[in-house]
């Protein structure tokens, strides 16, 4: 009877072996739909009619980052001049010049900055006027035409791109302004690169709260997730996101250092 145990037993040891010197498969390479979630759509909200068209001006303690005449506070992303169009008081996305960057740095603040998506836009889905604010240029704050185009919850405007969908949809329609009113904290970090406090964000989409003190969890991936990445003040982005739809265009952005 010992000797069949002993038997058993070493064979049940060669097959351990065995086992363990297999090689695990390979894991499945990570794509962009891996960190898209679709339900439960934001509610819609009707956003408050604008009284007129014409632009607030900025609060005396702010930096003007675009009045309407240049784009002089900007640079590309090699540090060249930025390549946008400005007209008409607007700037204009040029999909060939690409993303343009603040030549200032910031920490905490808050961010106002308008936008229009065109009323002649065309595509579905994340084609369809897609921007963004990059905020510290590693967290991004989405845009996008969400009137009336589905799309993944965690990528329509107002969302953390990728992170946290909008808690509403208050978006109004092609060829009408949008407003956004950005309250940033930025990050603080351990000696060992970790978060000692997360970045956290309140937006405010046409007077709608749409982010409420959200805790961000990392840098914004398109494919793949949130990292952590120690950092010092960061510039704020906008995005040329090069989809075939028309650009979209910016007005009246101006920051309050807090």
């Amino acid at each position: 009877m010992k000797k069949v145990l002993i038997l058993s037993g070493t064979l049940l040891m060669v097959a351990n072996m065995g086992f363990a010197q297999d090689k695990y498969p390979e894991p499945m390479p990570m794509k962009p739909q891996m960190s898209e979630y679709w339900t439960p759509q934001p509610p819609i909200v009707t956003p408050g009619t604008a009284t007129t068209n014409a632009v607030m001006s900025a609060p005396s303690d702010a930096i003007v980052l675009f009045d309407g005449k240049d784009l002089s506070k900007w640079q590309n992303n090699k540090g060249g001049t930025a390549g946008w169009n400005v007209h008409d008081g607007v700037v204009t996305v040029n999909k060939k010049a690409g993303d343009i960057i603040t030549k200032q740095s910031f920490g905490d603040f808050q961010l106002h900055l308008e936008w229009q998506i065109p009323e002649n836009i065309t595509g579905t889905s994340q084609a369809r006027g897609n921007s963004g604010v990059f905020l510290q240029d590693k967290y991004e704050i989405q845009i996008l035409d969400s009137y009336n185009n589905e799309t993944y919850v965690n990528g329509q405007t107002g969302s953390v791109y990728k992170q946290a969908p909008p808690l509403v949809n208050p978006i109004r329609k092609p060829g009408e302004w949008n407003i956004y009113d950005i309250i940033y904290k930025a990050p603080t970090f351990t000696k060992d690169g970790k978060y000692r406090t997360n970045p956290t964000v309140t937006v405010i989409l046409n007077g709608v709260v749409v982010q409420n003190s959200t805790i961000i969890i990392g840098t914004t991936e398109y494919i793949g997730f949130p990292k952590v990445a120690p950092h010092e003040n960061g510039p704020i982005r906008l995005q040329s996101h090069g989809d075939p739809s028309e650009p979209i265009s910016f007005r009246n952005i101006w920051l309050r250092e807090l």
